[in-house]
């Protein structure tokens, strides 16, 4: 209840600062907002990605630079003394020993994403600041043209890319500036996942593969957004965990557990290039409910179970039916940009 109150003051008053890059945990803003942006800058030349991986992001924060940060809009002594309590609260172990914690946010509870953002807030200020000074579009047509690269940082909580148009080795010193804007904070970039990758080789972002191809029966490539390789794994084991346990249960009720993975993996999907996995996704399903099926009733012959247990050909009982993720339609996601409302905006910011 006090972590709740405390966000509630804190959160107004840093979301006003926050910048527009940031989208992870923050109101009014979803996943699908930095994928837009992602597939928006891509498909204007921004060709060049460095992908960010903070080591152990959560654990790492320094205390210190945090609360240095939130003391430059927070004046009051006791507010600063219950984030100060909240970050010195310890970290239970499976032991149940509480062990002191002198650096990173406590993960699980309601105000760690908050000060996650506003310790990783300082990325997306050094980023902004240098998109700024960038100019506006002809600025950067021109700085192009001498030869200077123009980069943006899209970020969701500890996962983000820069997004680079220039070249390999533009890319790699913004690499090396965003390890060193990030260490005052405590915080490292981790050499083995932080990798530098080109929008043609494609990349896996927020559960999406993002990559420039040609367009089938066209010569013009185009950047495309479809469900990652382990997005799909993710789903698909959930189905298997479902339909391999027991079968001492009705199949509405395996129904009613694999409908709202599936609903929602869909819904979360249903703004890329999707609708092939989509359709694999509706076979596999069919596929382990009828084997799920025949081992509960290994002597019943297909008629018997078809009569029994399909409305067509779909698994249904007492009126709930398998749900048909190749029924979902796709729909574009609309670029939000810097239009995203906030519920806290300012009169001049509202302007």
């Amino acid at each position: 209840m006090v972590q709740a109150a405390l966000k509630t003051v804190l959160e107004p008053i840093f979301e006003v600062d926050f910048q527009p890059c940031s989208y992870g945990f923050r109101p009014g803003r979803r996943a699908q907002d930095a994928i837009a942006e992602i597939h928006f800058l891509t498909s204007r030349s921004y060709e060049w990605v460095v992908e960010g991986d903070i080591k152990a992001c959560f654990d790492e924060i320094s205390h210190s630079a945090l609360l240095q940060r939130v003391r430059g809009r927070i004046g009051d002594k006791r507010v600063l003394g219950l984030v100060k309590a909240f970050l010195k609260s310890g970290i239970l172990g499976e032991d149940r020993e509480l062990r002191e914690s002198s650096a990173g946010a406590p993960q699980g509870g309601i105000l760690s994403p908050l000060l996650s953002n506003i310790a990783l807030s300082v990325l997306d200020d050094h980023f902004a600041k240098a998109w700024a000074a960038m100019g506006d579009s002809h600025d950067r047509e021109y700085r192009r043209r001498k030869g200077l690269a123009n980069y943006r940082l899209v970020r969701y909580a500890d996962d983000f890319l820069v997004l680079v148009a220039g070249n390999r080795n533009d890319a790699e010193r913004l690499r090396d500036e965003t390890a060193r804007v990030l260490l005052p904070m405590g915080l490292r970039l981790s050499e083995e996942k932080t990798v530098i990758a080109h929008i043609d080789e494609g990349l896996d972002f927020l559960g999406m593969h993002i990559q420039r191809h040609k367009k089938r029966g066209a010569q013009k490539r185009f950047v495309y957004t479809y469900p990652s390789r382990n997005a799909l794994a993710t789903v698909k084991a959930k189905v298997r965990s479902a339909t391999r346990e027991t079968t001492n249960q009705s199949l509405a009720e395996l129904l009613n557990r694999l409908n709202p993975v599936l609903r929602g993996w869909t819904n979360y999907h249903r703004h890329g290039a999707s609708s092939a996995t989509f359709s694999y996704l509706d076979s596999f399903t069919w596929r382990r409910v009828w084997t799920w099926l025949r081992h509960k009733h290994p002597k019943a012959t297909v008629k018997e179970l078809r009569r029994r247990y399909f409305s067509g050909w779909r698994p249904t009982q007492d009126e709930v039916s398998l749900f048909n993720p190749g029924s979902v339609a796709i729909v574009r996601y609309r670029y939000r940009a810097n239009r995203i409302p906030s519920p806290w905006a300012t009169k001049e910011s509202a302007a």
